[in-house]
Parts: C-alpha cells; sequence; structure tokens
C-alpha cells in the first residue's frame, strides 16, 4: 500500500477530530535534562545545521492542539530544530502551525508535495504555507518520487519544478530537495537538477538483504547534497494476515524494529552513515526513543553491528530495487 494511501486511510478512520490515543511518555524521557545537548551536523552546501533527529509530523496527526503544543516546545528544548510534514499527513499541517510559530524563526521547517504539474503543486505549496502560519519554507520536496514517469513529468512542460523554482525564486521556499523510495528515481533525479538534499530510506535491513540505497547515499555524498534519512528503524512488512486494526504501530504501515534496543541500534546504524538528519516513525513512542538516541549518540561499534546485521539476516526488506 502506497504511503499516501495508507495515512488517508488511518485518518478517515480516525476522523480528523478525534485523535488517535497515544501512549504517555516513557518514564526515562524525564531524564531529557540530563542527556547531552541534541547534536547538529551541516546540511550539505546549504550552510545551514540540523539537529540529527528531525520531528516527522505524523507524531503530531491526530493528537489535540495542546498536546501538539506542548511535544513541540518539549522537542525545541531538547535541542531539535528541524521540523518536516505533508498535506497528506492528515492534519498535521493544521497541528504543526500553531505549534511551531512560537519558534519558527529558529527552526527549519521543510515540506513536501507530491503534485506532480505545475497547477497542482502550486495550489498545495500556498494552502501549506497558509496552514503552517510561515512564508516560506526552508526546504521545500518532491515526495515519493517512484517512477521514471514520476521524474520525467515534474521537469517536463508545466511540470512541478516550473513551480519550485518560481518560489525559490519569489522567497517561499530557500532550498529545493525530494524524498523517494526508489533507488532508480531517486538516482535519475539526482542527474536532471542539482538538489540542494534528498530524503531516502537509509536502513540496516534494507542495505543488507536488498542492496536498496547505499548507491543513493553514495551518490548523494560524492554531489555534497544534504543527506536526511528515513527508516533508520524500520525492520519489515506487516504479515499479510495481520489486519490493520490489530498492529500495535497505527501510524507504521510498515513494522518497526523491537522497542528499546533493536530500534535504538538500527537508528544508531543510519546516524553513523554520512547523513545529516535522521526522521524516527511516526509512533510517538519511537520517537521519544528517537531522540534520547540523538542526545546520547555514539557511532555504532563493530560487535554492534554484527549483532545487528545477525538480526537483519533473512528478513524480508520494505522496499525492493526495481520497485517502490
Amino acid at each position: 500500500m502506497r504511503r499516501r494511501d495508507f495515512l488517508k486511510k488511518r485518518t478517515e478512520a480516525s476522523g480528523s477530530t478525534a485523535p488517535r490515543k497515544i501512549l504517555p511518555p516513557r518514564a526515562s524521557s524525564g531524564e531529557a535534562t540530563k542527556l547531552a545537548p541534541m547534536a547538529k551536523r551541516p546540511l550539505g552546501k546549504t550552510g545551514e545545521r540540523l539537529s540529527i533527529i528531525g520531528l516527522g509530523g505524523i507524531v503530531i496527526m491526530n493528537m489535540k492542539q495542546s498536546r501538539a503544543n506542548n511535544l513541540v516546545a518539549e522537542v525545541f528544548d531538547r535541542g531539535i530544530n528541524y521540523f518536516d510534514v505533508a498535506p497528506f499527513y492528515g492534519d498535521a499541517q493544521q497541528r504543526l502551525g500553531p505549534a511551531l510559530e512560537p519558534y519558527r524563526k529558529r527552526s527549519f521547517l521543510a515540506c513536501k508535495t507530491d503534485e506532480r504539474r505545475k497547477r497542482g503543486s502550486q495550489e498545495e505549496l500556498d494552502e501549506s504555507l497558509r496552514l503552517l502560519r510561515t512564508d516560506h519554507f526552508d526546504l521545500y520536496q518532491f515526495h515519493y518520487l517512484t517512477t521514471m514517469d514520476d521524474v520525467e513529468t515534474v521537469f517536463g512542460p508545466d511540470g512541478a519544478m516550473e513551480t519550485f523554482q518560481a518560489a525559490k525564486k519569489a522567497g517561499k521556499v530557500r532550498f529545493l530537495g525530494f524524498s523517494a523510495h526508489s533507488v532508480e528515481a531517486a538516482l535519475a533525479a539526482m542527474d536532471r537538477y542539482e538538489f540542494d538534499t534528498i530524503l531516502f530510506p537509509i536502513n540496516f535491513v534494507l542495505f543488507s538483504q536488498a542492496n536498496f540505497g547505499p548507491q543513493v547515499l553514495e551518490k548523494a555524498r560524492q554531489k555534497g547534497m544534504g543527506i536526511l534519512a528515513l527508516k533508520g528503524m524500520a525492520k519489515t512488512l506487516w504479515p499479510k494476515a495481520m489486519k490493520e486494526s490489530k498492529r500495535p504501530n497505527p501510524k507504521c504501515w510498515y513494522q518497526p524494529a523491537a522497542l528499546p534496543e533493536e530500534a535504538s541500534l538500527g537508528l544508531r546504524w543510519t546516524l553513523s552513515k554520512p547523513v545529516t538528519a535522521a526522521i524516527p516513525p511516526g509512533d510517538e513512542r519511537y520517537f521519544r526513543v528517537a531522540m534520547d538516541v540523538g542526545q546520547s549518540f555514539t557511532p555504532i561499534g563493530p560487535d554492534e553491528e554484527r549483532l545487528l546485521m545477525a538480526r537483519a539476516t533473512g528478513v524480508e526488506p520494505i522496499f525492493h530495487l526495481g520497485n517502490a
């Protein structure tokens, strides 16, 4: 199932005015003040420095506004300055706009569109700016480039790239990037334009079991792009026989690694690669573990990596080469 369709289904099932129950913070999160400040890394050639953990908008999707406000305040206090959202994350834009407003001038706000044409992407950009209560995005991205048709359309006549370039010229966006769940589409997009950033799955199972990602990471590194990582705490697909309503992580279309050790180790593996930052899963429990990992981060060691790769052996990856 395509991620956008999954999120739309989750939002429709829950209702935009009836927030899904979220578990309370883990007891260990009270130790946040004892942890080191969140490390920051350069974002490619942009001159920006981002916290190594970012807040993905799915975390606050379907939250009450007061809860979203408190979470964003906590996140900012813990040193996170990188926020990523999209129109198809349910009501996340409506929640993040008011919550981030007090911190907007000190934050790096990224948004996306999966519209491929000029008109649709322009409408989506304007609506996102309105909902997020800002006059510009620090980063605007093509989302989920999957096929060569996607790449050809956005760069073709009346393609969304015309919107992106005009928005940058007008000061509505500062930097341009894209996300992809396809190696082929990612490599093609990097050939077509000098993007500032790429948002891509950098994951221990994908790298070791599907050779999915190393070639993208290397090309982006060679081009000096800012590399933003997805799926660092992912493991595999949900069993086909498991009903969606029975999944313990309703905001995850994939099965995440087990909490807390395996997920923490997977995220540390991702952050040990030449990436700027990682966006954890939309499940708040995973996000809180990720914040702790970010504030106490040490690169993964050889013995830890061997252990992690042993756990990945034979696991079905969530993506494969040649398909999304």
